[in-house]
């Protein structure tokens, strides 16, 4: 059985957090809030955390899976940025978006789009999830909490908790996050893309 965190969405009780991170450092995959719907989330090398997420979503591997980082810096390991996309990325982040870009070396294979090479990153504006990313030290392997046979995120912590109580570690519920999930822009060639219009003003990559 998952276990059921109550997290207060301003203000994360430190016992808590650091008990999830806890288990995500031994291997577990939790569900945690965003700015933009709940997310699965796992250690950036836990593959049987990273199978679990595709066997839950049915994903295959075409998906780009993110890495949601706490900050810039942590961000700029793991992706390759331009001076040009360094200042669109700059100014839309904390935000609800998600960008893919070429990945270095420090990201597994595994992770990575097949033929490009590419890999999605974030930095969410959620006390919660900053809570998380900040004392787990290094970015969360995600990927938006949408079930196959749903059109929508689930948004509430009670109702992940009884839906993927055998699948999951933890969930971690600080209330509704939403429906709407990230905007996802392809910043890896020489113009923007925009991949999927969700809850990020769209204004500056078109």
């Amino acid at each position: 059985m998952a276990r059921y965190f109550d997290v207060h969405p301003d203000n994360p009780q430190r016992r808590a957090i650091g008990q999830v991170v806890d288990l995500v450092r031994d291997g577990g995959l939790i569900a945690y809030p965003t700015d933009s719907c709940f997310a699965l989330g796992c250690q950036l090398g836990n593959k049987e955390g990273l199978d679990r997420i595709r066997e839950i979503r049915d994903l295959d591997d075409r998906h780009h899976f993110t890495l949601v980082c706490s900050d810039f810096a942590q961000l700029g390991q793991f992706v390759q940025v331009s001076n040009a996309v360094f200042r669109l990325i700059k100014a839309s982040t904390p935000g609800s978006y998600t960008f893919i870009l070429p990945a270095t070396r420090d990201v597994p294979r595994r992770l990575l789009h097949p033929r490009k090479k590419t890999v999605g990153v974030r930095i969410p504006q959620h006390a919660v999830a900053q809570a998380i990313l900040t004392e787990l030290g290094e970015p969360l392997l995600s990927s938006t909490l949408l079930l196959p046979d749903q059109d929508e995120p689930m948004t509430q912590g009670w109702e992940i908790k009884e839906r993927l109580d055998h699948t999951v570690d933890a969930v971690i519920d600080s209330g509704d996050c939403g429906t709407e999930p990230t905007t996802v822009i392809d910043l890896s060639d020489t113009e923007p893309e925009i991949v999927r219009r969700g809850a990020g003003d769209i204004s500056r990559f078109e």
